[in-house]
């Protein structure tokens, strides 16, 4: 396979067409026309000589991702898609539309190696990382398609506003090649996404953490916690054997301290297993003085894990446990049930 654009940055860009004697202000154009008119093809490049546009074609790919299934919910909110490779793998993004924001979640892996017991993506196993382009052209392919009237509908903005890393795949596995799609994204002179509108979800690589701190970087970090204990941790997030609760609280404390960020912690509350009082009164212990905040939502069953989602009562009692103790938490509603919107349920299938 050639090389595909969104693997490469702008000065790669620009030293290639230096071999090709085409003067360096090309390679503006060409950046511009990926990452600010969304042109995926080598013709849409109108600005460029016939000649320069059929030498692109040749020498390089610019179709990272092929659509299989795209399923959207009754309710209109969420849109799914299905995506294969080129070595045809396959991996999901998933925008979630709101009335003044457009979310999109977006993978870095397919498969996953953390092997977290309910999740569909852990319950395939690792497949392989994605390279930086394949996970900037999930961000473009929706970029592009909010442009159309059947996408924006309902909504009064018609592009993303946030990205959160939460897909199939450990984002910080993967950290060189996530880092550097956010970092080609970010860039002001092409898509110009802000850096506080990306948030990375980990399932708490304590190294790959104080790396991201060393950083100092604008983007939001989420840890998927869902056990306030090592047992129970261990038995959800077989990760927790490397890297325990307090060593990863630790770390997540150093990180705020260091940035002056919050840290958002993922629960996903699963019936009379981590939704009980007792959970959340441990968990506030742990957190008391962190600046953080929960996100708490009834877990999103999956065909290869027993747990079922808790219940609206007990998810408002976990809640007050943590409010009344200090710890702001939030119940997160559930989107896309209807057309498995968890990560990993639709190409687990496949």
């Amino acid at each position: 396979m050639s090389t595909l654009i969104y693997d490469l940055s702008l000065p790669d860009i620009t030293s290639l067409l230096q071999t090709w004697n085409e003067p360096a202000y090309r390679a503006k154009q060409i950046w511009q026309g990926l990452y600010r008119n969304f042109w995926n093809a080598p013709g849409q490049f109108t600005s460029l000589p016939a000649a320069l546009r059929a030498k692109l074609g040749e020498a390089l790919q610019f179709n990272a991702l092929t659509p299989t299934t795209t399923l959207q919910s009754a309710d209109g909110e969420t849109v799914k898609t299905l995506f294969q490779l080129h070595d045809g793998r396959a991996i999901e993004a998933v925008l979630m539309r709101y009335e003044k924001r457009n979310t999109l979640c977006i993978s870095t892996q397919a498969g996953c190696a953390m092997g977290c017991v309910f999740c569909a993506t852990g319950q395939m196993g690792f497949k392989r990382h994605l390279s930086s382009g394949e996970i900037v052209a999930q961000v473009m392919y929706y970029a592009r398609a909010l442009q159309t009237s059947e996408f924006s509908k309902n909504s009064e903005v018609s592009n993303v506003t946030n990205v959160v890393v939460m897909g199939m795949g450990e984002p910080f596995h993967n950290y060189e090649n996530t880092m550097a799609a956010i970092d080609r994204l970010n860039d002001p002179d092409g898509y110009n996404f802000g850096a506080r509108r990306f948030t990375i979800s980990t399932v708490g690589l304590v190294p790959a953490i104080r790396r991201f701190a060393a950083e100092k970087r604008q983007v939001n970090l989420a840890v998927s916690l869902h056990a306030a204990d090592d047992a129970l941790r261990t038995s959800m997030l077989p990760v927790n054997k490397s890297y325990p609760v307090d060593e990863l609280l630790q770390a997540c404390r150093d990180y705020a301290a260091a940035t002056g960020r919050r840290v958002t912690f993922e629960w996903a509350l699963v019936d009379g297993v981590n939704d009980t009082p007792e959970q959340a009164l441990l968990l506030a212990g742990k957190l008391k003085g962190m600046l953080c905040h929960v996100n708490a939502i009834p877990l999103n069953p999956t065909e290869g894990y027993a747990g079922k989602g808790t219940t609206r009562e007990r998810a408002v009692k976990f809640r007050d446990v943590l409010t009344r103790n200090g710890v702001p938490c939030t119940i997160r509603l559930r989107r896309g049930m209807d057309i498995q919107a968890g990560c990993g349920q639709l190409a687990s299938r496949v």
